[in-house]
């Protein structure tokens, strides 16, 4: 009998890392060792997404897979979280834990940072979704029998109203030509409250939506510094307790 490369998975909850999971699991090649989430310290959350770290937990449950979570400050800076994720990389791989999986779709630099996370652990990055068309990506994931709510988005080409519905046929058909359709480029964010790889679904609550700006430097071509602002939509999302 061949045996399996022990693997963990890299998990922001979303559509992306949910999809890429379900493709490994359809290999055959690996054995799921747990999930891994970086999560801020104070609020609980995980942070592009704004989940909390109660819904991570369940989504865990219903897969039937450990958790494990890292946590941050939103005021520790990039090296402080490159320092936390090499650390934890070098744990696994002294646990016997040989690869790990990203759920990336095109960006380079992205692909380049997370293998520069694994060089000293010398893990094997594993990117199942790496080079998908983006659209047909969506569109399996949909048919592919998943469910996940838009928890995230970018309010120059987001509604309020937008967030928290399903990503569906009639999402993808009605998005803009210029917002890529996995929002790759940081468009927008999901949370998956079921599928194919889950026992059973997670019962959520919608509850407000929040708008958060954030301010930042941007490098101009002469060598000046510029501030940009940008402006989120989060849906906060509530596990639902049976009465």
């Amino acid at each position: 009998m061949v045996s399996r490369k022990k693997i963990t998975i890299s998990w922001s909850g979303g559509k992306d890392s949910a999809f890429a999971l379900f493709k490994v699991m359809a290999s055959g090649e690996f054995e799921i060792v747990n999930l891994h989430t970086v999560i801020d310290k104070e609020t609980r959350r995980v942070g592009l997404h704004g989940i909390h770290e109660t819904l991570i937990e369940q989504q865990a449950a219903q897969l039937g897979v450990p958790l494990v979570k890292l946590y941050l400050t939103a005021s520790q800076d990039h090296d402080t979280y490159t320092a936390l994720m090499k650390s934890f990389y070098k744990i696994c791989a002294s646990d016997g834990i040989e690869a790990v999986m990203y759920g990336d779709i095109f960006l380079e630099d992205l692909r380049a940072f997370r293998e520069s996370l694994l060089a000293e652990s010398k893990l094997e990055p594993i990117f199942p979704l790496w080079g998908i068309d983006s659209r047909m990506l969506l569109s399996d994931f949909i048919g592919a029998g998943f469910k996940t709510v838009l928890c995230a988005a970018d309010a120059s080409l987001f509604a309020e109203e937008d967030l928290g519905r399903f990503l569906d046929d009639e999402f993808l058909e009605t998005l803009s030509p210029t917002i890529d359709p996995c929002g790759e480029c940081g468009e927008f964010h999901t949370f998956v409250v079921g599928g194919p790889i889950f026992k059973s679904d997670i019962a959520i609550e919608r509850k407000q939506v929040v708008k958060k700006t954030y301010t930042y430097a941007v490098t101009l071509p002469d060598g000046e510094s510029e501030k940009k602002e940008s402006a989120f939509w989060f849906q906060d999302l509530r596990l639902r307790i049976s009465s």
